[in-house]
């Protein structure tokens, strides 16, 4: 993507500050503009060096983080320490939030537990919108 468009989609004023923030050189980026350059300028055969470098770098080792979120109705399960995990389930009922949270040992053993508290949660709401 094109710096001024990316600087745009993300919101800043002007495409310096995109640059500024979001753009880097690496010793590798530098070692092969100088080859480029020795070779553009002062007419140098291209060493075995220069030709063995890559020209893209290498892959990102970036993983996006996976949040805690998990899809409406479902509640959240998060580890609080080696062995202990905590289950929520906060619907909205009536423009309030019912929160209840569960704990067990295990994830899956907390995985079960929250199941059958939304489920027994689910039954009180229908319940009371019933009546």
């Amino acid at each position: 993507m094109d710096v001024k468009t990316l600087s745009t989609i993300i919101g800043h004023v002007s495409s310096s500050t995109t640059l500024n923030i979001y753009a880097h050189v690496t010793n590798e980026m530098q070692r092969t503009a100088a080859a480029k350059i020795d070779q553009g300028i002062g007419k140098k055969t291209p060493t075995a060096e220069a030709e063995n470098t890559p020209r893209r770098p290498a892959p990102s080792t970036f993983q996006p983080y996976k949040g805690q979120r998990r899809k409406p109705g479902t509640g959240c399960i998060s580890q609080i320490n080696d062995h202990l995990w905590e289950g929520r389930y906060s619907p909205v009922v009536n423009g309030r939030r019912m929160a209840r949270n569960i704990y067990a040992k295990t994830e899956a053993e907390c995985e079960k537990k929250l199941a059958e508290l939304i489920r027994q949660m689910k039954s009180e709401i229908a319940t009371e919108k019933a009546s």
